[in-house]
């Protein structure tokens, strides 16, 4: 099969590779029909997470169909069409009967494209497939699927639930790729006073707008300025930080209120200075995370509903032989404009039902 394999930093190939097959009795080999890439796959690419070998594809997010599974496999079955999770989840460990499915202790977590090949390929083995894989109805759209198999569990657990995010907050999201515009929508299912979004990119903020962001701001001392503005100097009730860089979460603790949460999202190459000079005396919250995606099944039903704005986030789709082309728009979306790129993605139109 053809595949996006890492070969080290700045390196990578949509090449040859030897098709997946069953390992474990609990894993399924899935025909991927729609993939996207993650700012986390450039993460890797630039060098800043070591961890992945090379010699691994790349791609933790799909949507396809079931073509096989092993022996103690319940839930799936081949012919199944199913949204891959970026987490994998054993759901018998410590961590996952706390919901911490993030933090599997069995093998799980996250591994596609991180420590087992991922998803950024025609097939993909899933281990756990009971408990990493959804089913889809039919009529969902594959390019909206893949949505949720990363970004919007992401953003609402990592940013909105672990910021608390209430009524009437001032929130500030710091940065309006992808995770930072789902934490503005997901960020609006709590009614909050006023959303900011604060990024360098005009194009990212007019999304943000589109996305219910009510004021927007240049990264700096412009975006510091204005938060001041708009809370009468107090700061803000909840920050997100959805960048991941040094600057941008020391931006973040800056504008956050005494009393208030910072939630971190963005993946960090580099150490972050912690000011504890300033903040130890503010009673504030600093939160980090994986995404679990245990809100996973109700994002699902909230897309079917047409209460999550999926198809707006995505402005690029390729065909999946064009994935070199794909990371590379996605790489410069300073210039492409690009918030999120889907490749495959056949569109269904029928319900398809499952009989015993």
């Amino acid at each position: 099969m053809k595949a996006l394999v890492f070969h080290g930093s700045g390196k990578s190939a949509w090449e040859d590779v030897a098709d997946p097959g069953i390992q474990d009795a609990t894993d399924a080999i899935v025909r991927v029909d729609a993939v996207t890439i993650c700012g986390t796959d450039l993460h890797i690419l630039k060098g800043d997470l070591p961890e992945v070998r090379p010699g691994t594809v790349l791609g933790h997010e799909a949507v396809g169909e079931v073509v096989e599974v092993g022996s103690d496999v319940r839930t799936v079955r081949p012919g199944d069409r199913v949204l891959v999770s970026c987490i994998t989840a054993c759901g018998r460990c410590r961590y996952c009967r706390e919901g911490s499915y993030g933090q599997c202790s069995a093998g799980g977590g996250w591994i596609l494209g991180h420590l087992i090949d991922g998803t950024q390929a025609e097939y993909v083995r899933v281990p756990h497939a009971d408990l990493s894989t959804y089913a889809l109805r039919g009529a969902v759209d594959s390019k909206d699927a893949v949505l949720l198999a990363d970004i919007f569990p992401t953003a609402y657990e990592v940013g909105v639930l672990n910021g608390r995010v209430r009524p009437a907050d001032t929130v500030v999201v710091v940065g309006a790729g992808p995770i930072g515009l789902a934490a503005i929508a997901s960020a609006r299912f709590y009614t909050p006073e006023r959303i900011i979004a604060v990024d360098p990119a005009p194009a990212r903020l007019d999304a943000a707008k589109r996305l219910g962001a009510d004021a927007v701001a240049s990264a700096g001392d412009e975006a510091e300025q204005l938060v001041a503005d708009l809370t009468e100097g107090f700061g803000a009730d909840v920050v997100i930080e959805a960048v991941g860089v040094p600057a941008s979460f020391e931006a973040c603790t800056r504008m956050v209120r005494p009393g208030g949460h910072v939630a971190n999202v963005g993946v960090h190459g580099k150490p972050a200075t912690l000011h504890l000079e300033d903040l130890w005396i503010k009673n504030v919250t600093i939160t980090t995370g994986l995404v679990d995606t245990y809100s996973t099944p109700t994002l699902l039903r909230m897309m079917a509903a047409g209460q999550l704005p999926t198809s707006s986030l995505v402005t690029h789709t390729f065909p999946m032989d064009a994935m070199e082309e794909a990371y590379e728009v996605f790489a410069r979306a300073a210039d492409t404009g690009a918030l999120k790129v889907v490749l495959g993605g056949p569109q269904h139109d029928a319900l398809t039902i499952r009989t015993p």
